[in-house]
């Protein structure tokens, strides 16, 4: 029997992230894991008069190619997709790996030349989707490979996802809608406001959001969401962090990330597992020491680490930054190839203040 949950989620992707209208082109990105999703999606998007369009990969296409291919073609942007980023009106991207760790024993050389020819697609997405002209979305299809990185069984984490982006909910489209205003407020109180202070057990930093708008993240671009999000002013940023859970990226999990920024620019960087690799990522391009965005998680109904970042960047009671490219929509103008979030907890002995304000204490807005 066809779980109803997936027709919901269909529609969320649809109806509220993608917000499909007639003539839209549509490009969906996925693996043959998450068939039961794109065919869902193929059939609503008809439905609204938009033109579907998957792009689906096999499962360990991206650690084969990475694997076997020659500089002249990691360096090629690929046809198809530049195309639909260039022209369509719509992406809805679903991760639905098999195997988390595949790119881990890549060699980061080729991970990071990868990176700067897919960069050119990520800041087409950015451009296109700031002007109003491309509405993408990225989200998760379930698989047995995400669940026991999160350590659960599968239905465990089908549940753990469906109620995440609320497909169990009669009305999962009214939920969403709901969640603007509550994270509205804390935009308002940020409004017009410069440094942004954060103290705690591992935390120390300092930085600035004069002139940076705040976006309020709903369900438009992520599913599931749940945060306020800016780009830092990019000389502002000064002080210590270290990272409470794993940075994954390009499934390479980096434990122990610690980074002293000076003027901005990360000036020291070590990490208690695979620090090699977090010190070649930073040496990607000359944006990429920077933070493109500064945000703070408001979704309690994700409350577990689970090695997604999709998730577990909206957990509520966290901050996380994103170092590298930024959202022109916020103001920032931090360019790079890569855009890689990591998170630290805030939800003991850590407080937030605001132009000297106390904003944020133990993971609640308290203003």
């Amino acid at each position: 029997m066809a779980d109803t949950r997936i027709q919901k989620f269909a529609k969320i992707l649809v109806e509220h992230s993608a917000r499909i209208v007639p003539g839209d082109r549509v490009l969906i990105e996925a693996t043959t894991a998450a068939e039961p999703l794109v065919r869902e999606l193929f059939v609503q998007i008809l439905e609204k008069g938009g033109h579907p369009h998957p792009l689906i990969s096999f499962p360990g296409q991206e650690e084969s190619f990475l694997l076997h291919a020659n500089d002249a073609q990691l360096e090629f942007v690929p046809t198809f997709m530049k195309l639909a980023y260039d022209q369509f009106e719509s992406r809805i991207r679903i991760h639905s790996s098999t195997n988390t760790r595949g790119l881990t024993n890549i060699p980061s050389a080729k991970l990071q030349k990868r990176s700067k020819t897919t960069g050119i697609i990520t800041e087409t997405q950015m451009r296109r989707g700031a002007e109003g002209a491309f509405k993408w979305v990225t989200t998760l299809y379930p698989t047995n490979a995400y669940a026991q990185e999160a350590g659960m069984s599968l239905q465990e984490y089908e549940d753990f996802v469906f109620n995440a982006v609320h497909a169990h909910e009669e009305d999962p489209i009214a939920y969403w809608k709901s969640t603007a205003a509550r994270q509205q407020k804390a935009i308002d109180f940020l409004a017009d406001k410069d440094i942004v202070t954060l103290r705690g057990p591992n935390v120390d930093l300092s930085l600035s959001i004069k002139g940076r708008k705040f976006m309020n993240s709903t369900g438009v671009y992520n599913m599931p969401d749940g945060e306020i999000f800016t780009g830092p002013v990019e000389d502002s940023v000064n002080g210590w962090v270290k990272f409470t859970y794993p940075a994954i990226y390009n499934g390479v999990a980096v434990e122990g990330a610690e980074l002293i920024f000076n003027r901005g620019r990360v000036e020291q960087a070590k990490a208690d597992k695979n620090e090699d690799y977090l010190i070649k990522m930073l040496e990607s391009d000359s944006g990429a020491r920077y933070l493109g965005e500064f945000a703070i998680g408001t979704n309690f109904d994700i409350n577990r680490f689970t090695g997604n970042i999709l998730f577990d960047e909206k957990i509520g009671g966290t901050f996380h930054m994103a170092l590298g490219a930024g959202y022109p929509e916020t103001g920032s103008h931090n360019k790079s190839a890569i855009h890689w979030d990591m998170i630290c907890d805030l939800r003991t002995d850590s407080e937030i203040y605001v132009d000297g304000e106390l904003f944020y204490k133990n993971g609640e807005f308290v203003f």
